[in-house]
Formats: structure tokens, sequence, C-alpha cells
């Protein structure tokens, strides 16, 4: 009995140790990954169809203002600071976009720290966790979401870069730019982040 229950209690050991190494190892890698980059978040009015078609119309103008903001070779701290001077502007063009649209709707821009859900886009997918983003809200934004990248600029219309691109620039790690693409090797990896993330979620209530 004695030898049963001590077994059973160094397995259990074994796999407390296991879940806080993994958990620690995977927080480091969402915040390697989360320091490279700044999310675009868009959030419509409500979900009529009229709210989710402006909250795309706002989206264009705001990534064409953007992609004036900083240029190709600039870092993710020059990015955040360019972003970070120009919010007013930003959510001025935003508002213009409403006004176009005859739309009695205020338009809000901000620079803070986000959690995000795991978002795949045509080309990559980042996993869920927190991260700095820039977050545009029309109205009440009470409506869906539109998730993407504004840095690197994956994201800025005719500025979009590809994730290579990002990698030659500087922008992300070529062990990150495999983790996000789902390069052979690194597809678990990235499903024990993205895991990981969804359990913060759920302990924070998201």
């Amino acid at each position: 009995m004695d030898r049963s229950l001590k077994r059973w209690e160094l397995a259990l050991m074994a796999g407390v140790l296991f879940a806080m190494v993994f958990a620690a190892w995977a927080g480091r890698e969402q915040a390697a990954l989360a320091g490279s980059v700044v999310r675009l978040h868009v959030i419509a009015n409500s979900d009529s169809p009229e709210d989710q078609a402006l909250k795309l119309a706002v989206r264009d103008r705001v990534l064409e203002r953007a992609e004036e903001l900083y240029g190709p070779g600039a870092t993710r701290e020059q990015a955040l600071e360019a972003l970070s001077s120009h919010l007013w502007e930003l959510a001025g063009a935003g508002r213009a976009v409403a006004e176009e649209w005859g739309v009695d709707q205020p338009v809000t821009a901000r620079l803070e720290r986000c959690w995000f859900p795991t978002k795949r886009y045509e080309d990559f997918a980042l996993p869920a966790g927190e991260y700095d983003a820039l977050r545009i809200v029309i109205g009440e934004g009470e409506g869906q979401n539109w998730w993407c990248v504004a840095f690197p600029p994956l994201c800025l219309g005719a500025a979009s870069q590809s994730v290579e691109q990002a990698v030659q620039a500087g922008s992300f790690t070529p062990g990150q730019a495999a983790l996000i693409t789902g390069e052979s090797g690194y597809v678990l990896k990235f499903k024990s982040l993205e895991l990981l993330g969804q359990l913060q979620g759920l302990l924070a209530g998201r």
C-alpha cells in the first residue's frame, strides 16, 4: 500500500513539474513572439450589416494612414512610437469614413495590451495570448472584431510584407517564422503555445 502510494505521489509530482516547466517554456515563447509584433484590432459598433461594412471601410482608411507612418526598415519600437504619436490622426481617418457614410459614430484609436485568440491568416497564424495592439473602436464597439498585424506590416495593403520578407528585415527570427507558418517540426510547438494561450484566456475569463 505504501509503495503504491509513493509511486502515485511520484507520478503526480512528475506530472505537475512537467506542466510547470512546459507552461514556463511556452510562456517565454509566446512572450518573445509578442515582443516582435504589433497587432491591429478593429471593433465595429454592432453586428448589423451596415456597421460591419463600415468597419471594413474604416479598417482600409486606417491602414492607408498607417502605411505612411513608418517605412519598411522601421523597428518595432519605431513603429510603436509612430503609432503612438499619431493616434489622433488614425482616429480622425476613421471618423472621416463614418462622416462620408453619413454615420454619426465616434471612432477612437489607442495602443494597449490586449488578449487575442488564436488567429489564422492565409500564410501564417499567431497563437492566443497577450499582444500590444493598435485598437480602433467604432461607436459602441459591440460588434465583431477584425484582427491582423500592423507590424511587421503583414496586413497593410500595398505595403504588406510576406513572413519571409519580415525575416529579412529582422522583424522575425527564422525560428519564429517557422513557428507561425507551420513549417515541419514546429506544428506541435505552435499547438502547445495555442493551448497555453487558450488556457490563460479561460482562467482570465476572456
